[in-house]
Order: C-alpha cells, then sequence, then structure tokens
C-alpha cells in the first residue's frame, strides 16, 4: 500500500479560471476529432442560441496536476482510465470552471502484486454555477 496523507481526501485542490466558449473552439474540437454530427459541426441554434459543443468536448479541460504534488512521486504511477458523467450541454458563449478533488483512494492485487488506486474527481461547471459534468481520473501506484 502506498503511503500517503488521508487527510487530503474530499480536498478541493484547485479551481481553474472560467474559460469562455467559442464557436471556433466547438469547430476545432470537431475538425481534429474528425465529428461528422451535424448537431455540432453545424451553428445550430440550441435551447440558448448558441452552437453545441459534442459530449467529448468535455476531456480539453484539466485542473490535475496540483493534486500530484501531494501524492507519492517515488512510486511509478499510471493511469487508470476515467469515467464522465455528462449532465448539461456545454455551448458557444458559455464561461467553463473546473475544480478538482482527491475523491477516493482503494487498494487492489493483481498479478504484479498491490496497487493503490487514487481517484481525482473533476466537476465543470458553467457561468450559472450548473455542473456540466464530473470526471472521474483514475490512477494507479504500484507498490
Amino acid at each position: 500500500m502506498v503511503d500517503f496523507d488521508r487527510s487530503l481526501l474530499g480536498r478541493t485542490f484547485k479551481t481553474a479560471s472560467p474559460v469562455e466558449i467559442t464557436a471556433d473552439m466547438i469547430a476545432s474540437f470537431c475538425a481534429m476529432m474528425e465529428e461528422t454530427n451535424s448537431i455540432y459541426t453545424k451553428s445550430l441554434q440550441g435551447e440558448a442560441g448558441s452552437s453545441i459543443a459534442p459530449p467529448a468536448f468535455v476531456a480539453t479541460f484539466r485542473a490535475l496536476e496540483d493534486i500530484f504534488d501531494y501524492l507519492p512521486k517515488h512510486v511509478p504511477r499510471l493511469a487508470a482510465g476515467m469515467d464522465v458523467e455528462f449532465v448539461e450541454s456545454i455551448r458557444a458563449g458559455d464561461a467553463i470552471s473546473i475544480s478538482s478533488e482527491l475523491a477516493e483512494s482503494y487498494t487492489k492485487t493483481g498479478r504484479s502484486g498491490m496497487m493503490t488506486f487514487f481517484v481525482i474527481r473533476s466537476t465543470l461547471t458553467n457561468q450559472r454555477g450548473d455542473v456540466v459534468a464530473r470526471i472521474d481520473h483514475r490512477f494507479t501506484y504500484r507498490g
């Protein structure tokens, strides 16, 4: 088991400044991802009167770096996947903020021995304070 300060669980580490989402950002993301669904690729007028970003757009937001300053550095770390909960569409004109917390830690025994997993939960909110997505990033440490 990897030793770490358990008082860090539940602590919010970073709240990033809001990012103003533009139609150009959405169009660039769609082009990069070769998105073909016209809901996202055409400047459709959604409920809020603006272009809608594809759900995968949330993966462009990160606020993890501060947390790693508090986790063990002397053991190898690997990304162990992520889960995304899409709550509300992101639209051009939204100002998206992200905050991250160390949500969970657990251990498992695998073929190579003991592994400690850390779950970093990032919450994305819009300018109204509405949650648009939650992302659970999982990292594993061997040892």
